[in-house]
């Protein structure tokens, strides 16, 4: 390999020793390096093209100090977006010889899990949102009509106002934060005859009228806007089985930029790599490889791999932290992440443990992330925000932070395959969209079925614009989206109090009634509930439809404990296995 020699004033000469002489000697030796960065165009253009493809260009240093390849810093400031200010990196390595620890707690990140309630003005989704804000949870609504919203919940309810059957309306700042959403938009039914302001003959069941679509279509409605509603929230809501950030698919990466930073940025000749190996990994698939050889000559001791940073900045705020698929050495290493777009900034950062020649899952939370600047905790830095990702940074150090020692660290030779990096969402996995469809989605279609027998909706299913159709459609969209969901199907909704005893069933077979305030309760539930996880099922009172239930308000029934109906319940029934199975004779 060729070689050419880059003598800068001072390396010749240095020294570990007092903290005057060595910042004396560094402000020698830099002189030249700023005034090369003064010069930045010009020596672009006449030293490094000069320097032949395979060369390196090497400081010579005293006897007990090994040669630096200057060479190798240039390149690794150009790949990450150029080289910083010269000031700044001058005073950089000033601050890093005088610079004290601290012992500050550490700001936690901010917990603003804001759930959004589609349709809040309608029968269930007011009952919603009352409840919600009697808990003091934070809740934020999505109606077309401000004014009429205001006048129901106050002027202090949270507002957003939009379609869902419009998308343009469903601007992404307006679900900023949004992580859970209880959706109880439905097209909208009423008599043909008209009904009075609040809707009276509505609120008697539609088995009381003749009913007709009012405005938007069932398409339009239950399925459109299922589509549009679910693509204004998935970065908030995120998906089940988390988000691939970094991966291999068909022998190809998952399209990250890593480059090599390691302690030659600090005169150090560690030096690093990242490889992709396509049989390296388990079961003889492709994987990536973070490998090179780490020293601690000239007071080195680091080496990492980091991405160039993102065009856009990932949005990982509906996850918990980022899960690394990975085949350990037996060391420790460090995960970080930053949220500045500037090359030389705070790294939030946790360590990790491996176990030696396996295969393993390590899991780092964004809760456990330190805000960490040149080795050191940052008592000031804003919390981590999740939600504007820049850059990932794998690293293996012999320094941990605030001057303590990785006690795994070994000089030498190390390689880490690393297969991938994933968003997840913690166990146990709570429903974090709740949509209220109805029963006998699957009815109209379903062979043999007496239709004399079944509710108007099923029998006026084409005369209604294919309603059941429509919300079985978008039913399907939300089981399909990889949201953690419910899916709750309603008999026949009434205006009546909650308290009844009930009947859950799965399969869309059951008819009936059943409160309003009754299935609101149950979608505030279903969101802290693990075992609702997944599950779409019906359900009713015991009441018959010709008796009235009521309640003493004096003396009224005690809510319900859900979690024992949904433990009941199975994932993967929708009654769609009806229409899908052969008719025998």
């Amino acid at each position: 390999m060729d070689s050419c020699v880059l003598n800068v004033q001072g390396c010749s000469t240095y020294s570990v020793g007092r903290k005057y002489n060595e910042k004396r000697l560094l402000t020698s030796s830099f002189k030249q390096f700023i005034h090369l960065n003064d010069r930045q165009h010009q020596f672009q253009k006449s030293l490094l093209p000069s320097i032949p493809k395979h060369s390196s260009v090497t400081v010579f240093a005293k006897a007990d100090r090994q040669g630096w390849d200057f060479g190798r810093f240039l390149k690794t400031l150009y790949f990450f977006n150029g080289p910083p200010s010269p000031a700044k990196f001058f005073e950089f390595i000033l601050e890093k010889l005088s610079s004290s620890t601290t012992s500050e707690p550490i700001k936690k990140m901010k917990n603003n899990e804001v759930i959004l309630v589609a349709g809040a003005t309608g029968g269930v989704g007011k009952r919603v949102v009352d409840i919600l804000r009697k808990k003091g949870l934070p809740v934020r609504i999505l109606v077309r009509n401000a004014e009429k919203a205001r006048a129901m919940f106050g002027s202090d309810v949270d507002v957003i106002v939009g379609d869902i059957t419009k998308a343009e309306t469903l601007s992404p700042e307006y679900f900023k934060s949004v992580k859970k959403v209880i959706n109880a938009v439905s097209v909208i039914v009423g008599p043909k005859e008209g009904d009075t302001p609040d809707r009276a003959k509505y609120n008697q069941g539609i088995r009381f009228f003749e009913p007709e679509i009012k405005g938007d279509s069932p398409e339009k409605v239950e399925y459109d806007g299922m589509r549009n509603l679910i693509n204004a929230v998935k970065h908030g809501v995120g998906y089940r089985n988390g988000k691939l950030i970094f991966g291999f698919k068909d022998g190809m990466s998952g399209g990250l930029a890593w480059g090599a930073l390691d302690d030659v940025v600090m005169g150090g000749v560690s030096e690093s790599t990242f490889q992709i190996n396509p049989n390296g990994g388990e079961l003889d698939g492709a994987t990536g490889i973070f490998k090179g050889r780490v020293s601690t000559a000239n007071n080195g001791g680091f080496t990492s791999i980091r991405t160039k940073n993102f065009p856009v900045p990932l949005d990982l705020s509906a996850y918990d932290g980022l899960e690394l698929r990975l085949k350990g050495d037996g060391c420790r290493y460090k995960l970080i992440l930053r949220t500045s777009s500037e090359w030389d900034t705070v790294g939030y950062t946790a360590s990790f443990d491996t176990v030696n020649g396996e295969w393993q899952n390590v899991q780092v939370q964004f809760a456990s992330l330190r805000p960490i600047f040149r080795a050191r905790t940052v008592k000031d830095a804003p919390p981590f925000d999740p939600s504007r990702v820049i850059s990932l940074q794998l690293m293996y150090s012999k320094f941990e932070y605030d001057g303590k020692l990785n006690p795994t660290f070994k000089e030498g030779e190390f390689q880490l395959p690393l297969t991938s990096i994933r968003a997840y969402i913690q166990d146990p996995v709570k429903p974090r969209f709740v949509h209220v469809s109805s029963a006998g989605v699957t009815r109209p279609e379903r062979p043999g079925l007496d239709l004399t027998k079944q509710p108007p909706a099923v029998r006026l299913n084409k005369e209604l614009g294919y309603i059941l159709t429509f919300k079985l459609k978008g039913e399907d969209l939300i089981r399909e989206s990889g949201f953690p969901y419910t899916i709750i199907r309603p008999c026949a909704l009434t205006e009546e109090p909650a308290g009844a005893d009930l009947i859950f069933d799965q399969g869309d077979n059951i008819t009936g009634k059943i409160s309003r305030e009754e299935i609101a309760r149950m979608c505030v539930a279903a969101l802290e509930c693990p075992a609702a996880l997944n599950k779409t099922f019906e359900v009713k009172s015991v009441v018959p439809f010709s008796e009235p239930f009521t309640v003493d308000p004096n003396n009224p029934p005690a809510e319900k404990d859900y979690d024992v109906y949904f433990k009941n319940l199975k994932e993967g029934i929708t009654g769609k296995e009806d229409l899908e199975a052969p008719v025998t004779a």
